[in-house]
């Protein structure tokens, strides 16, 4: 019978490489579901998903790899407001030919929606915008109604 303590195995799981598709890496620990799901894959894509793993830069980190797939400005927009500190990338044949780190703009436009029940925008078929009024944490104000939101009040669409 071997002794565990003086075992010198290490045991270590990796994720592969994709031969195409987008990394999004160093998001906030624990936000990885919410970003496929405001990312909408459901199309069936291949997805490696690594939750509070460890990470020199952030302490604990997320880390999601999708096949296939390309990333758009949009989908990198709604990445910066769940992460403001994500790094994206595409990759094609293995090598990253895009890295983008998220970049969370001034105002925000069609991303998220208001909780004000009583804002146009929830009425008619006007798009959102809100203005970036605080980083970190986010607080974010609705250009047509002013209600201010913040934390778990944010909704990305």
């Amino acid at each position: 019978m071997t002794d565990e303590k003086n075992s010198s195995v290490s045991m270590e799981m990796r994720i592969s490489k994709l031969r195409n598709g987008a990394v999004i890496d160093h998001l906030r620990p624990g936000t990885a579901m919410k970003a496929i799901q405001v990312l909408g894959v459901t199309d069936g894509s291949t997805l490696s998903i690594g939750m509070f793993l460890d990470s020199k830069k952030m302490g604990r980190k997320d880390l999601i790899k999708i096949e296939n797939r390309t990333l758009t400005t949009k989908e990198i927009n709604k990445i910066a407001v769940l992460s403001p500190e994500a790094t994206l990338c595409n990759i094609r044949d293995y090598q990253v030919v895009q890295k983008t780190k998220a970049h969370l703009p001034r105002e925000i436009s069609v991303i998220v929606r208001c909780n004000n029940p009583k804002c146009i925008t929830n009425h008619e078929k006007v798009g959102t915008l809100f203005a970036v009024v605080e980083d970190n944490p986010l607080k974010l104000r609705c250009r047509y109604c002013e209600r201010a939101m913040s934390g778990d009040e944010i909704e990305l669409i």
